[in-house]
């Protein structure tokens, strides 16, 4: 696999990268404040409109999940089953995707998401509030969720 990397800016958000293997998503990293690195792909595209707040769907991308376990595979699928403008929690997203009782181990999948938005762990929430967000914190988790209309 020789995957090459595609960047894209959004507005009040930074620059986002995609590492592509073909049009089949390797990796996504979420914009963060930095240069503007834009090279007009149409999936940047479509994270732009998204990080706009405009309703954008995601199932037609092709995502590498050879790497993941089964477990991990169910709990992607699952993720992405759930409706922009949704939340659920670990345990629900466990439950859901065939595992209940792991929504630790769900929480682990989340928190090392390739693919953050395209694979919305952003819609899932601790059972006591709103849960963190790996490196980005919980502020960005809220605005990811504001774009959707969804106040926690």
């Amino acid at each position: 696999m020789r995957a090459r990397r595609v960047g894209y800016a959004v507005d009040g958000w930074g620059a986002g990268e995609l590492w592509l293997d073909g049009e089949r998503l390797v990796w996504h990293e979420l914009p963060r404040a930095g240069p503007d690195g834009d090279d007009g792909h149409p999936l940047g595209d479509r994270l732009r409109a998204f990080f706009l707040g405009e309703p954008v769907s995601f199932d037609d991308v092709e995502l590498d999940l050879e790497w993941c376990t089964p477990f991990q595979l169910a709990v992607a699928e699952t993720l992405r089953r759930v409706p922009r403008g949704e939340v659920v929690t670990y345990g629900e997203l466990a439950a859901l995707a065939g595992y209940p009782g792991a929504q630790r181990a769900a929480g682990s999948f989340c928190a090392h998401n390739r693919f953050p938005v395209i694979v919305p762990c952003h819609r899932v929430v601790a059972a006591t509030g709103l849960g963190s967000y790996g490196s980005h914190g919980p502020e960005y988790k809220r605005r990811l969720l504001a774009l959707e209309h969804v106040a926690l």
